[in-house]
């Protein structure tokens, strides 16, 4: 489903002065400490306390999947636009899912993802909406998100104003912890429409369970496409172990880092790709961006990953790429094919320079466009991977989700991190309520040694 192209990373192809191929002795250890890695992930996925509900989540997507259905499609048969309160994980992944197929579902419902407390962003959203046909979807494991429970309270009383409160609770989709939090009792208190966030899934692991699974299924997307699609990474990792493809790219990731390669570039060549390269970020700094190892030492571990797209970056960012410091290594993405057969015209008479064009697809282009940056970075010493699916589907995107998400789980093991929380967020969370003045922070606010209003 998705075929990973290793020329420009660790062989003979990158000039010198770049890369040297590690000794068969490094790369056996890498090997052994990955499998000893894969290893534990698939026996602590078992485990209640675990937070590896991702690898499970694309079968039980599947099992519910038809309730799932039933129970939005009858609440909400004429809705025209969907809106997903949330932030991070739980905005990101559908985010990605909107870019990859909204442009095949015109007729379909409207996504607005409100993941920011802009208020010039936020107040001309309710302005145009119609609330008779909209639903907000609010997500929040915890609920106690700042952000994300600011624009709740808007909408909420938004929905209230226009249709009073219990026809405005019907447009109302909570997602949240099935027991913990504050959103739970609050929707079941007054009946809404609740769907659970597993405990063992973290947000940026969480786009196919309902964070996402709900509002794709308002939009009129294929979930159990993406779903099955991830179900069968899950396949070849355990068919295949070190040798399956998360595994491959987390091996080489170990093999580039050491000689100083810390930032990772994520640049596929399609626009409908572009917010997969958001939620790969959120993903790999919010994973491996830690300060403590596994026993309490202090590493400071991680990678930086950097968004790019094709072609549109190789005229602006891939200058630094090829001639800036030698500390990137990057990731293509590439389709063989892609949704729509446009071929170029034979240029007129005043344009034969650009004759050469001439009857090429425009996927053509894209992919020598791509080729040729990979080559160019590898003439500069600048390695890279290329993965390449033969069209970009409901079923090689979920395949391309579930891939990154194994890849950064084995890097963390590599790492020897918790690639599973994220203290430094929830220190920002913290000093974010003192100083809005929640309850129970004020010896937070003293900490920052403010007086009166910050």
């Amino acid at each position: 489903m998705i075929n990973l192209d290793e020329r420009y990373s660790l062989e003979a192809h990158v000039a010198d002065g770049g890369l040297a191929v590690p000794s068969s002795g490094a790369s056996t250890d890498l090997r052994q400490r990955l499998a000893a890695g894969l290893q534990r992930l698939q026996g602590d996925r078992q485990q209640p306390d675990s937070m590896l509900g991702w690898i499970d989540q694309p079968t039980r997507t599947l099992d519910a999947l038809a309730d799932h259905q039933a129970v939005l499609r009858q609440a909400f048969p004429d809705v025209t636009d969907v809106v997903v309160l949330g932030i991070g994980g739980s905005a990101l992944g559908m985010l990605a899912v909107h870019d990859a197929f909204k442009q095949h579902h015109e007729t379909k419902p409207q996504l607005h993802v409100v993941d920011n407390v802009d208020p010039d962003v936020i107040q001309p959203l309710m302005d145009g909406l119609d609330p008779r046909h909209t639903v907000v979807n609010v997500v929040s494991k915890s609920g106690t998100t700042a952000e994300t429970m600011a624009a709740y309270m808007l909408f909420e009383a938004w929905l209230h104003r226009h249709l009073g409160a219990e026809k405005g609770d019907r447009h109302i989709v909570v997602t949240t912890d099935p027991e913990a939090g504050i959103l739970r009792p609050m929707a079941q208190s007054r009946g809404l429409i609740t769907f659970d966030i597993p405990p063992s899934v973290g947000g940026r692991y969480s786009v196919l369970t309902p964070v996402g699974v709900v509002p794709s299924i308002l939009m009129g997307y294929d979930v159990q496409g993406m779903a099955e699609g991830a179900a069968s990474v899950n396949e070849d990792v355990a068919a295949l172990g070190v040798d399956s493809l998360p595994a491959r790219l987390a091996l080489t990731h170990e093999m580039l880092r050491p000689l100083g390669l810390n930032m990772v570039v994520m640049m596929p060549y399609s626009s409908r790709l572009r917010r997969l390269s958001d939620w790969f970020v959120q993903l790999w700094a919010e994973s491996l961006g830690k300060r403590l190892d596994r026993n309490g030492g202090i590493v400071h571990a991680g990678t930086t990953p950097i968004p790019a797209s094709g072609t549109t970056d190789q005229h602006a960012q891939v200058q630094l790429f090829n001639e800036g410091p030698n500390d990137k290594w990057t990731v293509f993405i590439k389709l063989a094919e892609a949704a729509h057969h446009v071929v170029l015209p034979e240029p007129n008479d005043s344009l034969q320079d650009l004759a050469y064009l001439g009857g090429h697809r425009l996927q053509d282009l894209m992919n020598a466009e791509q080729l040729a940056t990979a080559a160019a970075l590898a003439n500069n010493g600048r390695p890279s991977v290329t993965l390449t699916i033969e069209r970009l589907t409901p079923a090689t995107f979920g395949a391309l989700l579930q891939t990154f998400m194994w890849q950064t789980a084995l890097v963390g093991e590599l790492m020897g991190i918790d690639a599973f929380d994220q203290p430094g967020v929830e220190m920002g969370k913290r000093y974010t309520y003192a100083l809005m003045g929640r309850p129970g922070f004020e010896s937070v606010r003293d900490e920052l040694g403010l007086d009166g209003d910050a």
